[in-house]
C-alpha cells in the first residue's frame, strides 16, 4: 500500500479520529489499521465537494479523459500489489481477485472513452406551428455531488464503478467503502487525486470517508447532493432511498439468482456452470448461482454430474492459486449461512453434498421449501439449492416467484426457449447458456423489483449521473 495516512478530505489528507483493524478473514490476522471517520469529517467532505461542484462540472473533456487514463495506467502498474491487497482484505480466492483487478482496469479505461461520447441532439421544435422558426437542442449536464457507497465483496471494482463514471460526467464524488474493506479503495482514491493534482484539477473532486451508519446518513440525507449510488443489501438500500428522497438514488442490491436447466440442455455445460457460478468469490456475489431450477426429467442426471464435480472444488487458503472457496468475510456471515442451511434441513430439505473440513465449503441443498431464507433470500455464501419442476413453463414462473430480479440464466438448445426466457423473465439481465454471474463491465447492469433501480456500466452510469438541459432559441425575436 502506497498512500498517505488519514482520510482524503478536501485538498489534503486529514487525521482520522480513530482507527480499526482490517482483518484477513482466512486466519484472523490484522492486515493494517484503517482510518475511521466521523460525522464531522463527513460534513467537511460534503462542504468541500459542494465548493468545487461548478469547477469540476466545467473541467474540459480532454482533462477528464486524461485523468482517467492516468489512473488506469497507475492501477495497471500496481496490478500485482492490488491483487495481493484484495486477497488479504476480502479473503477472496486469488483467482477472483485477479478477475477483479482486470475488470477494474476495463471500467477505468471505458469510463475515459465515454467522456468523448457525452453529447446531446437537436430537436425538431417546429412539429407544431408555435415552434416554427425555433432552434432546439439538448445537452447533458452533471447532476452534482455524488455519494458512492460500496460493498465489501468487490471493493476496488465497485469503487471504480462509482468514481470513474461520476468524474467522467463532471461530478465530484465522496466514496464510503465498506468498513471491512477500505484499503484498496483508499489506494484507488489516492491515485485518482494524484492524477487530478498533476492535471491542475481540484483533489476535492474525489474524497473518501469511512465510518458507521451515522456517517452514511449524514452524506445521503443532505438535500444539496445530486445523487446517491449504493451497492449493498436490499434492506439498507431501501432505507437509504426512503431517507434520501427526493434525491436521485441508484441501487445495486442483492438477489437469489436462478439458473434454469431445460430438458434439452447440455447437462455437462450446465453442471460446469453451476459449480463455476455458484462458488466463485466463495459465493459472496450478488449474481452467483443460488437457485437451480431443473426440469424433472433431467434432475437425477444433473445431480449426478454435480456430485462428480464438487469434490474437485479446492477449499482453503485464498492465497493459493488453486483455491476456489475460502473463508467468508467474517464469523457472523459464516454463522448465518450455517443457520440458514440448518433451517432448510429442519424444514425438509436434504443436503446432497457438503464439502468436508472446518471451513464452510460448497454445499448443495435439494427441495428447499418456499418461505425459507436459503431459497427466498440472498444467502451470500457457497450454497446452492436445487429444485425440479415439470416443464420449462413452470421453471420460468419459478424464476419470477421472488421479490428479487437481478440476473438469471437458462441452459437450453432451443431458440424458442431462449427467447421465451428473454421475454418473460423479470430480471435486469437474461443469460443463455452461461452463468447468471456473467457481467461485462461495459453492459447496462442492474436489477428490477427489490434488486435495485438504475444501471451501472460506464456509459449507462454517466447517463444516470447527468441531466438533460434543453436549449430553445428563436434567432430573431
Amino acid at each position: 500500500m502506497r498512500f498517505p495516512a488519514g482520510l482524503p478530505i478536501g485538498e489534503t489528507w486529514v487525521e482520522a479520529p480513530s482507527t480499526a483493524p482490517v482483518i484477513f478473514p482466512y486466519d484472523g490476522s490484522t492486515v493494517a489499521d484503517a482510518p475511521v471517520g466521523d460525522v464531522e469529517l463527513a460534513r467537511a467532505a460534503l462542504e468541500n465537494a459542494l465548493s468545487v461542484r461548478e469547477t469540476v462540472g466545467r473541467l474540459p473533456s480532454y482533462l477528464r479523459r486524461k485523468v482517467l487514463q492516468s489512473v488506469h495506467s497507475a492501477v495497471l502498474a500496481a496490478r500485482d500489489a492490488f491483487v495481493d491487497l484484495l486477497v488479504l482484505e476480502t479473503g477472496k480466492p486469488l483467482v477472483d481477485c485477479r478477475v477483479e483487478i482486470d475488470r477494474t482496469l476495463l471500467t477505468l479505461e471505458t469510463s475515459a472513452e465515454e467522456v468523448a461520447r457525452l453529447h446531446g441532439e437537436t430537436v425538431p421544435l417546429d412539429l407544431l406551428p408555435s415552434g416554427e422558426g425555433l432552434q432546439g437542442f439538448w445537452v447533458r449536464k452533471p447532476i452534482g455531488v455524488v455519494v458512492g457507497i460500496t460493498g465489501f465483496n468487490y471493493p476496488l471494482l465497485l469503487a471504480a464503478h462509482k468514481v470513474a463514471p461520476a468524474f467522467a460526467a463532471g461530478c465530484p464524488i465522496i466514496v464510503k467503502p465498506a468498513p471491512q474493506t477500505p484499503l484498496a479503495t483508499l489506494w484507488l482514491v489516492h491515485l485518482m487525486r494524484s492524477a487530478l493534482a498533476d492535471a491542475g484539477a481540484p483533489e476535492s473532486a474525489v474524497q473518501l470517508i469511512t465510518g458507521g451508519a451515522d456517517v452514511g446518513a449524514t452524506l445521503t440525507t443532505d438535500d444539496r447532493i445530486g445523487a446517491v449510488s449504493f451497492t449493498g443489501s436490499a434492506a439498507v438500500g431501501h432505507r437509504i432511498a426512503r431517507d434520501a428522497a427526493p434525491t436521485k438514488v441508484l441501487l445495486e442490491l442483492g438477489s437469489n439468482s436462478a439458473l434454469v436447466v431445460a430438458e434439452d440442455a447440455d447437462l455437462d455445460a450446465a453442471a460446469d456452470a453451476i459449480v463455476r457460478g455458484g462458488y466463485y468469490a466463495s459465493g459472496q456475489a450478488c449474481i452467483s448461482v443460488q437457485r437451480v431450477i431443473a426440469v424433472e426429467s433431467i434432475r437425477t442426471a444433473l445431480l449426478e454430474r454435480l456430485g462428480a464435480r464438487l469434490p474437485g472444488v479446492v477449499v482453503g487458503d485464498p492465497r493459493d492459486p488453486e483455491t476456489r472457496v475460502s473463508a467468508l468475510i467474517n464469523a457472523d456471515s459464516t454463522s448465518r449461512v450455517r443457520q440458514w442451511v440448518g433451517d432448510a434441513v429442519h424444514a425438509g430439505a436434504s443436503i446432497a453434498y457438503e464439502a468436508p473440513g472446518d471451513l464452510l465449503g460448497p454445499i448443495v441443498l435439494t427441495d428447499v421449501p418456499d418461505g425459507l431464507p436459503a431459497w427466498d433470500e440472498e444467502i451470500f455464501g457457497p450454497v446452492i439449492a436445487v429444485r425440479s419442476v415439470p416443464d420449462i413453463d413452470r421453471a420460468l414462473r419459478a424464476v419470477n416467484d421472488t421479490r428479487y430480479g437481478l440476473q438469471a440464466s437458462v441452459f437450453t438448445s432451443s431458440l424458442d426457449t431462449a427467447f421465451a426466457a428473454i421475454d418473460r423473465l423479470e430480471v435486469g439481465g437474461v443469460v443463455i447458456n452461461e452463468v447468471p454471474g456473467f457481467r461485462s463491465d461495459v453492459m447496462p447492469y442492474g436489477g428490477v423489483k427489490h434488486s435495485g433501480t438504475g444501471r451501472e456500466g460506464p456509459r449507462f452510469a454517466i447517463e444516470e449521473l447527468t441531466t438533460t438541459r434543453m436549449a430553445i432559441i428563436r434567432p430573431r425575436p
